[in-house]
């Protein structure tokens, strides 16, 4: 501002009553002032403004796990919009599934004072916000040892109807493709997949349970090692932990002797192209209702927890049908 106030040869007092568009200015003045903010591209920084006068920075904050990932992008994009609405910008971050790297970025995020922080947490525990007085909201997995708002889906029960889609067609050798059993998620489509098979009094075979899968490449590796089992072990179905496990299993099965059923959890796109049963939901969704959730404890002395959980539907499309062979 001084250098603004040096080219236009005015006080600082005028050059803020002209950032700010207060009265008592000539035009003139005004003028001048505004010809040396546009020359030495002067940006105000409101951030540093808004502490000064006491007020929010009117931002909000996103850890999530991949931002290149369909169903995170859409969660950010969802937070982005609700954000816009109100006036506030949003900062992204993706923490990659590291539980340092989470903190880290969380850690930064507060200290550049957001409002609201949302995040899908890669740690194990969360006790060191507990002390910190902004809204947090979970998204997609609950927090530990931290009382919070969260957004979760109905992992278990979309699981299990996937699996008992593939048992309502004579399959009994299903495997599984997820992600390690660490992550909330993976454990509780794990256990969805379990009470299903256990359900139908058809047992569980610990070699067609294979975990550990983060992306298509590594799927596509596990489903290829199903495919090279004897004919009496290898799996006639295949259930996919989420869209990165779906994709690699399609491409594992462009080269099958004979086709296996698959589901997936998670819609994905091209997904009705290639006629890919999937167990879908509204990630949008998630990122609305932690949105909505951030700026009510915004608006209100409120400090119950809550937890919203979204559904999820089958969609039938044509590979989780195909029967036993």
């Amino acid at each position: 501002m001084r250098d603004v106030a040096l080219l236009a040869g005015v006080s600082l007092k005028t050059v803020s009553r002209v950032i700010n568009e207060e009265p008592g200015v000539a035009t003139a003045t005004a003028e001048k002032v505004e010809a040396a903010i546009a020359e030495l591209r002067f940006q105000r920084n409101d951030l540093a403004r808004s502490l000064r006068q006491g007020r929010t920075s009117s931002t909000l904050g996103l850890v999530i796990e991949d931002v290149s990932n369909p169903f995170y992008s859409a969660i950010a994009q969802a937070v982005e919009s609700a954000a816009r609405e109100r006036g506030y910008m949003l900062i992204t971050a993706s923490c990659e599934e590291d539980p340092e790297r989470e903190k880290d970025l969380v850690m930064a995020l507060l200290r550049r004072r957001v409002d609201a922080l949302l995040l899908v947490p890669a740690a194990r525990d969360h006790s060191y916000l507990a002390r910190d007085q902004i809204p947090i909201v979970f998204l997609d997995r609950p927090p530990h040892g931290l009382e919070a708002d969260c957004v979760l889906l109905d992992n278990l029960g979309g699981a299990r109807a996937a699996v008992e889609h593939l048992l309502a067609r004579g399959h009994e050798r299903i495997a599984v493709i997820a992600d390690p059993d660490r992550l909330y998620t993976a454990h509780e489509r794990l256990s969805g997949y379990r009470q299903a098979l256990e359900a139908a009094g058809v047992p569980v075979r610990d070699e067609l349970v294979r975990l550990g899968s983060h992306d298509s490449s590594q799927a596509e590796a596990v489903v290829r090692e199903l495919l090279a089992l004897p004919a009496d072990r290898r799996p006639t179905a295949l259930f996919a932990g989420n869209n990165r496990n779906t994709v690699g299993a399609l491409r594992a099965l462009q080269q099958a002797e004979r086709p296996l059923a698959l589901v997936g959890f998670d819609d994905f796109e091209l997904a009705d192209l290639l006629g890919t049963t999937v167990v879908r939901h509204d990630s949008g969704s998630m990122g609305a209702h932690a949105a909505a959730l951030a700026f009510e404890r915004l608006d209100s002395t409120d400090q119950t927890p809550r937890r919203v959980v979204v559904p999820t539907e089958l969609i039938v499309r044509g590979s989780g049908e195909v029967p036993p062979s």
